[in-house]
């Protein structure tokens, strides 16, 4: 994997750039759409790529893990070949489940023992075996098995489980590094600072994490009920730290203002599942600001759902008829606004990525964000 920076905004610390993977090229910044268990929830890959415009996707290493499970994925020839995505894939390594699961889990220094969400089934994740299981899946980025904190952490624990992490880091390093990826492409390892908000651990966290000399690098941890200006603050410290010609990744982020703000700090790479889980609950991101199109305001609003995108969700079909797909239970309701919420996202960091390399971008994000957040 390669990274070509390309223009840096002079009025912020706002990245473009160009990330080269064996499966193709991903233009930055990026917003990755959320395919947990090998599937963006109500979207074909066609959809994503002739639409949408996605140029990488996510899966989960927990997930993928328990079903369908390696040895059908290894049959499949990984998960490119099995889902029919031929763009370039990337998996969370399952350390959000640690902290997502916490009732049916148990940490300790080896790893991570824990019960399937599914049957209850008594599972232990490694480093080296959540390695393995990546390699099994074959996604072209794979990130480093961690322990996400909760918000609010004593700053005790939040010292001891960043320890942890960064232990946990040598060994996937080591494991990784030490054995060929299976399908024929390669595989770049991408740690994750931790370090909750307190600023002196974010700050041993990324020195750390910018010292394995990894491809790439994630932020984790953040976005777990902490305020924005916490985010935006921590993530400024790090960003601070890890290396300019590397990639930075701020995982699980966000709204449109989280995305528009991190860029500016100088992040690269985005994902979350609020484009599709909000669109399946009838909230709609829009060039001309936030829908719920569940009210009855728009019952008789026979505009198309938003002028300013191209995909079919959006200039095809009016406000009037998606509503009333909500409100008779149709299926291609979900559909419908989980594409339209994609191709929003898509179009956002898009439009990012123009300003930032016509010098324009500190100019433009206020105006953007403005329009984007506001409730129509």
């Amino acid at each position: 994997m390669e990274f070509q920076l390309l223009h840096t905004d002079k009025a912020s610390k706002a990245r473009a750039g160009i990330l080269s993977t064996d499966h193709g090229l991903i233009e930055t910044p990026i917003f990755m759409p959320v395919g947990t268990v090998g599937s963006v929830k109500g979207v074909t890959q066609e959809q994503l790529e002739q639409e949408i415009h996605a140029q990488i996707i996510l899966g989960n290493t927990y997930h993928l893990y328990l079903r369908p499970g390696t040895s059908i994925l290894e049959q499949a020839g990984g998960l490119h070949k099995f889902n029919h995505w031929s763009k370039p894939i990337l998996t969370d390594s399952g350390g959000f489940q640690v902290f997502s699961l916490s009732g049916i889990r148990k940490i300790r220094e080896e790893g991570v023992e824990f019960r399937s969400h599914i049957d209850g089934s008594k599972h232990l994740f490694t480093p080296e075996n959540v390695m393995d299981i990546q390699r099994s899946i074959g996604a072209d980025i794979i990130m480093a098995f961690d322990e996400c904190t909760p918000y609010p952490c004593e700053y005790g624990y939040a010292r001891q489980s960043m320890e942890l992490t960064h232990r946990w880091l040598s060994r996937c390093v080591a494991h990784h590094d030490s054995h060929l990826p299976l399908y024929e492409h390669r595989q770049s390892l991408f740690p994750i600072v931790q370090g909750s908000t307190y600023k002196d651990l974010r700050m041993a966290s990324a020195e750390f994490i910018a010292n394995m000399g990894c491809d790439g690098n994630a932020i984790g941890g953040l976005s777990v009920g902490e305020p924005d200006e916490m985010m935006y603050e921590m993530c400024e410290l790090v960003c601070n730290i890890l290396p300019a010609d590397k990639p930075r990744y701020l995982m699980g982020v966000g709204t449109p203002a989280n995305i528009l703000e991190n860029i500016a700090l100088g992040i690269d790479m985005f994902d979350c599942v609020m484009p599709t889980r909000n669109g399946r609950n009838g909230m709609l991101f829009t060039t001309e600001g936030i829908i719920n199109i569940k009210n009855k305001k728009w019952e008789n609003d026979f505009s198309v759902v938003d002028p300013g995108l191209s995909s079919f969700a959006s200039k095809n079909y009016s406000k009037a008829y998606l509503r009333h797909l909500f409100a008779a239970g149709e299926l291609l309701g979900l559909q419908l606004a989980s594409i339209q919420n994609l191709s929003f996202y898509l179009h956002l960091v898009g439009e990012a990525r123009k300003h930032i390399l016509a010098g324009t971008f500190s100019d433009w994000k206020p105006g953007a964000i403005k329009k984007y957040m506001q409730r129509l």
